[in-house]
């Protein structure tokens, strides 16, 4: 039996993360190219941001495998986990990468965004030659960027709409 309640709590809390690691290191990038070159802004924050994540989702998913969850809930917060690691750690990259698109500077020299280019490649190389001739690795690192952004969106639209609500005010009556 898997907790769907435990599932949905974890996956308001990945979207928290999104949402605040894409925040933190987009501020934080900002505020560094204040006083550094943006390229070394980017190369001071971004690594500090992805290793804030990764403690943050591995002590959401020790926290859930230490709980007194059922076993199939334990394997689906797993599963979730390593599902969502790219789209999380993509949040802090894209915030940087806006803010070179906003400065109308490249980000690419960033040893820091190269490194964790070179990393997803690493990963979605030998997915690709498998699925395909290897020539997918373009399509597929643009469809990475692309899901990874719509499903952190879609996770922060789904966990800051009840407090825009909240904000709104009640319901009209009806008469």
């Amino acid at each position: 039996m898997i907790s769907l309640g435990h599932l949905k709590h974890r996956l308001g809390q990945y979207g928290a993360l999104w949402v605040g690691s894409f925040l933190l290191s987009g501020v934080g990038v900002w505020l560094a190219a204040l006083f550094l070159d943006l390229i070394d802004a980017a190369d001071l924050v971004l690594p500090a941001a992805m290793l804030g994540v990764l403690l943050a989702l591995g002590g959401g998913l020790i926290a859930s495998l230490m709980s007194k969850q059922t076993p199939g809930t334990k394997l689906a917060v797993l599963l979730l986990a390593v599902l969502l690691v790219l789209p999380l750690l993509w949040a802090p990259v894209s915030a940087a990468v806006l803010i070179a698109f906003l400065a109308d500077r490249s980000i690419e020299y960033s040893e820091a965004y190269a490194a964790f280019q070179i990393g997803v490649a690493r990963l979605l190389f030998p997915i690709s030659e498998a699925v395909g001739d290897g020539d997918l690795l373009g399509g597929v690192w643009t469809a990475f960027q692309w899901i990874s952004s719509v499903v952190g969106f879609l996770s922060a639209l789904t966990n800051i709409w009840p407090f825009v609500k909240r904000l709104l005010g009640p319901e009209p009556a009806e008469v």
